[in-house]
């Protein structure tokens, strides 16, 4: 048998790259999903979202598949933007504008990043999943210059925004990263890698 195939359900290189990292050393090919497959985040949850994409990847590609989605929580905003956190606004600059503008001056700031993670089988079915979820604190204004909502969530532990969190500390702080250990050694036994 040879080497199996993983295809990260994402059309954004930086996204595949950082899973990879984040699964550690596997003797699997990753590669991206095809560059025409589009899948419509219908979902009630992170979790159905995820799968959608991991189903439809592997069902086009007929391989190992691997998808997450995730969003921002922030508990003074009843958990808004949560599942709509792409679609919050057209560009990272006005999201982050109508972040800001929403919380105004309140002074609870609590807020998590939360990540599902599902893989599927060659044939679509959805196997295994997992969740994880970086909890800190929205400040007044962004970390840094030209950026996005990431520039504005304070990691506690970390020290710093969460888009200033190198690759290390993405993988163990990082709410994706927390949903890929939790799922690499079930991905390891799936895949026949152990």
């Amino acid at each position: 048998m040879g080497v199996p195939v993983l295809t990260i359900a994402s059309g954004n290189p930086c996204k595949v790259r950082e899973i990879e990292q984040m699964l550690g050393p596997l003797e699997v090919v990753v590669q991206r999903q095809p560059s025409d497959l589009d899948v419509e985040e219908t979902g009630q949850s992170y979790l159905e979202n995820a799968r959608l994409k991991a189903e439809a990847a592997a069902l086009r590609t007929g391989t190992w598949s691997l998808a997450d989605d995730s969003g921002l929580e922030v508990d003074a905003l009843n958990g808004a933007p949560g599942l709509y956190t792409a679609r919050f606004a057209s560009s990272d600059a006005e999201k982050l504008d109508k972040l800001i503008a929403a919380l105004h001056n309140d002074p609870y700031r609590t807020a998590c990043f939360r990540s599902a993670m599902v893989l599927c089988a060659p044939d679509g079915t959805c196997v295994e999943d997992s969740e994880g979820v970086c909890w800190g604190e929205l400040l007044n204004t962004p970390a840094y210059p030209n950026a996005g909502i990431e520039s504005l969530f304070w990691v506690r532990e970390a020290r710093c925004s969460y888009g200033e969190l190198n690759d290390v500390q993405l993988a163990r702080l990082g709410s994706r990263g927390k949903a890929a250990r939790d799922l690499a050694p079930r991905l390891r036994r799936r895949l026949g890698l152990d």
